[in-house]
């Protein structure tokens, strides 16, 4: 067996017991008559110890490995309070399962400090850093949490086209994609199909996806490809929506803190729950121009402004009812004032993390809408003929998972957290 336990799972109320892990070298240090060899899987970092006279000659050699050298060890459990996790295991056996047959690019350690665009070039060596696995743990929690909380909701997962006809939010920042004879890009965004899938009938729907924008941003806020975590919900409107949102953004943090102490330890940050404060974009613009007298109505917000409305009114806040000129074509006008809309933006530790709306749902609407905002609705006309069939009220949200990531782990690049980004200027590993 290559593995019994993983090192999380070691107590040392196990004294005396054997196990077999495996992992990664992390460091070895030698001195005349002992060598720590410390091995490292996702859970941890376990301290194995050959001794002079006690640890078999042979074995104390094969223990002098390469860091990074993948090795299983199977050997003795042994209560140490000298040893940070309490425990160190005396060693039976040592197998290395893959000598290296290159140099590691850099040092995992953290101990001699790598650029990023090195990290990323090797991002497969990067992972193994102790802050990098520890920003994807949280964001497994992040991606488990959204779903489960929304799914208790009655939503139901769905997936949608990464491949699609026409932009779904107007605009031209999309990729073209060779589709035999016919033009195709990659999605901006799921908005269409999630909608269609509520006026079919399922009322709830959930989804994670990638999405693809051909942005020319070379910032620390953007990549080419993210993953948007949706909602769609019918019979409802644009509060029922916040609602939602602030439960679910509330409810993923609480589980961070609650399941990755250890984690935002490693990266030195700290979670509160937020309290989710409410304001109109009107309300946003006056307090904003107090400090930046420049902005005006009709402006969207900087991430300065961004930065600005979470000192004003704390981590969490909702901005609703902006004007119809900065929302997408799809964005309910208010009933009393057509020149704003029911959307509504979320804007968490200074950056905004989701933006969602009550949705047209009259048909001949949509189409005025379209022609405002310079499209043909000749090119939206399976979207538009749904429309047509019975669709009921409905609103929905997206929130930008790299950017969730980011602002719970305190990262300065967004790249930090996408497994494998891609940006403007990479297209691998």
């Amino acid at each position: 067996m290559i593995r019994t336990h993983y090192i999380e799972e070691i107590t040392p109320d196990m004294d005396g017991q054997e196990v077999t892990i495996a992992g990664w070298v992390h460091e070895v240090r030698e001195t005349a008559k002992i060598t720590f060899l410390l091995v490292r899987d996702r859970s941890g970092i376990a301290q194995v110890i050959g001794k002079e006279g006690v640890t078999d000659e042979k074995l104390r050699n094969d223990m002098s490995l390469q860091k990074e050298s993948v090795v299983s060890v199977r050997g003795t459990i042994k209560r140490s309070k000298e040893a940070k996790q309490g425990f160190e295991i005396i060693p039976l056996e040592v197998h290395n399962l893959n000598p290296l047959s290159t140099q590691i690019p850099f040092e995992v350690t953290g101990k001699v400090p790598a650029d990023i665009d090195v990290r990323l070039n090797n991002r497969y060596i990067d992972l193994r850093r102790a802050s990098s696995s520890a920003i994807f743990n949280i964001q497994s929690t992040i991606l488990e949490t959204f779903l489960n909380s929304l799914i208790a909701k009655g939503f139901r997962q769905i997936r949608t086209p990464s491949i699609i006809a026409e932009a779904s939010e107007g605009g031209t920042e999309l990729f073209p994609v060779a589709y035999f004879e016919k033009n195709a890009y990659l999605a901006q965004s799921p908005q269409l199909y999630k909608q269609l899938a509520v006026i079919g009938g399922m009322d709830r729907v959930v989804m994670i996806m990638p999405v693809f924008r051909a942005e020319k941003s070379n910032t620390v806020y953007h990549t080419t490809e993210s993953n948007q975590m949706d909602i769609e919900m019918g019979f409802a409107d644009a509060e029922d929506a916040m609602k939602v949102l602030s439960e679910t953004v509330t409810e993923i943090v609480r589980a961070v803190k609650e399941k990755n102490q250890k984690d935002l330890d490693t990266l030195g940050t700290t979670l509160e729950v937020p309290k989710v404060k409410i304001v109109t974009y009107s309300e946003a613009i006056e307090a904003l121009k107090k400090k930046h007298p420049e902005i005006h109505h009709g402006h969207d917000f900087s991430r300065e402004h961004e930065s600005s409305l979470n000192e004003m009114y704390g981590d969490a806040v909702i901005v609703k009812d902006f004007p119809t000129e900065l929302r997408a074509f799809y964005s309910m006008p208010k009933a009393d004032n057509p020149e704003l809309t029911n959307s509504f933006d979320f804007i968490y530790r200074g950056l905004e993390i989701s933006s969602g709306a009550q949705r047209i749902h009259k048909a001949e609407m949509l189409v005025q809408a379209l022609k405002r905002k310079g499209l043909d609705p000749k090119n939206f006309e399976f979207y538009i003929n749904a429309f047509r069939c019975g669709a009921p009220p409905h609103s929905g949200w997206s929130i930008g998972l790299e950017r969730l990531t980011m602002q719970m782990t305190g990262a300065k690049n967004i790249r930090e957290c996408s497994l494998f980004p891609r940006d403007r200027k990479r297209l691998t590993p």
